[in-house]
């Protein structure tokens, strides 16, 4: 069991807000609709740069709906799920009978928990529905090397890792064990504007990543993602210098904005998404200004392409 995902990056596209912060399903919808013009492999909706942990349950499936009415078959849809325990089970039972494609899940709710504890909850979810599982390795949910290998010999429904925390060491562990017990796991880069950190990944055997700049910028997310899949370091390198650099400088001026600069972007080009619900802070003028410039920047390194 494996998800079925097209040759280009994988899209994870932001929640719109109406002017009153409520869910806009039709702006959503629509500004989805515009980025699968440009070929994503899937489509990722209410997860990290969704906002899942500003989402109702009710909320987070209202806009799953609407991504797999949209993408319409085209790429697998993975619906982001967690939090509470009880929760996670809820939407992973709904989200079966709506026609996702797959689940991202998210790490538990507030609390900290022992390995074993992590695999009660995993499994919890996994056993809820016969929908694939990706887990992801972030926040409250550090797992082990023989904790996921562990996961993988006892849910066959576990498809995939997604590593958010960034110990690189750890991650060739857990690749390494995850292959000793099953060879059809698919490994994913979770770090924040992971295009940045890509090649590293690929080396040690997680060749696939989130693109959240393809939210906002996917023609520039495109043409990294073209030279990354050909081998063409050179042109990976000119990105990684001229947009992917300055755009992780801004980005770690101010915690959160790896969700906020995306929606900021999509602002800067006229759709009207709203802002980022708290505790995210969307940015000010003199920031804006600057991603403006970024993203000016990148869009002329692609010339005429």
């Amino acid at each position: 069991m494996t998800l079925a995902f097209r040759d280009g990056p994988l899209y994870f596209p932001v929640t719109a807000f109406d002017a009153d912060g409520e869910v806009d399903l039709a702006t959503t919808a629509r500004v989805l609709a515009e980025g699968m013009e440009h070929g994503p492999g899937g489509v990722f909706p209410a997860c990290g740069t969704g906002e899942f942990h500003a989402l109702s349950a009710t909320e987070s499936l209202s806009v799953v709906r609407v991504a797999i009415d949209t993408v319409a078959g085209r790429v697998p849809v993975v619906a982001g799920v967690g939090g509470p325990v009880g929760q996670a089970i809820a939407s992973v039972r709904e989200l079966a009978g709506m026609g996702a494609d797959g689940i991202l899940l998210l790490p538990p709710y507030l609390v900290g928990s022992s390995q074993e504890g992590l695999v009660r909850y995993v499994s919890a979810v996994a056993e809820a529905s016969t929908l694939p599982v990706v887990v992801y390795h972030r926040g409250s949910a550090r797992f082990t090397a023989e904790t996921f290998a562990r996961l993988l010999a006892e849910q066959p429904t576990i498809v995939g890792f997604k590593d958010g925390i960034g110990d690189v060491a750890l991650a060739q562990a857990i690749v390494l064990a995850a292959r000793r017990v099953r060879d059809d796991v698919q490994f994913f880069n979770g770090l924040l504007t992971a295009e940045a950190s890509q090649a590293a990944y690929r080396a040690i055997g997680i060749p696939l990543y989130s693109s959240a700049v393809f939210a906002m910028a996917p023609r520039i997310a495109s043409a990294f993602y073209r030279a990354y899949v050909d081998g063409d370091s050179a042109a990976c390198d000119r990105l990684l210098e001229g947009f992917y650099h300055p755009l992780v400088a801004l980005r770690d001026t101010t915690p959160g904005y790896a969700v906020a600069l995306i929606k900021a972007g999509l602002r800067l080009s006229g759709a009207p998404v709203g802002g980022v619900r708290p505790p995210l802070t969307d940015p000010g003028d003199a920031h804006s200004e600057e991603l403006r410039r970024i993203l000016d920047a990148g869009e002329r390194m692609l010339g005429g392409s």
